[in-house]
């Protein structure tokens, strides 16, 4: 019976193992699919920001993100969050935000004072996937 637990609990780790790399996978490649947008096609924001490159979030994990950010390739280069300072600042915590890829490179985080979308001062967290990233969305 031992053995049959055991090796039931592996079978589902495996799977939901696979299940996030899929998921992962699914995101490399710009579009994302559903149930991410193309921010430029729903907000009066250009089709590639540099520094930010072209973005894709799931309008229900709004303001925080993620949003997906591809360069001129399609490439996912980076996963940004978006939070809003009054929120964190009247103890909004955002946990469990989902990420693009789970390698990541190195991080950026600065302010900004708003913008369509989250027009509120807020703070962008930016995790580069690769080491050419942030050029590549500089571009």
């Amino acid at each position: 019976m031992l053995k049959k637990i055991v090796l039931a609990s592996s079978l589902v780790f495996a799977s939901a193992t696979l299940a996030a790399a899929h998921d992962e996978e699914a995101l490399r490649q710009s579009p994302p699919g559903e149930p991410y947008v193309q921010v430029s096609d729903v907000l009066p924001l250009p089709e590639f920001i540099p520094g930010l490159g072209t973005l894709f979030v799931d309008p229900s994990s709004l303001p925080a993100g993620p949003f997906l950010a591809y360069d001129h390739d399609g490439k996912l280069s980076a996963t940004i969050y978006m939070t809003p300072l009054d929120d964190l600042r009247n103890g909004t915590a955002y946990d469990g935000l989902g990420i693009g890829s789970h390698e990541v490179s190195s991080v950026d985080i600065y302010y900004n004072a708003g913008h369509p979308g989250v027009e509120k001062p807020h703070a962008h967290v930016v995790l580069f996937h690769d080491t050419d990233a942030k050029g590549r969305l500089a571009q």
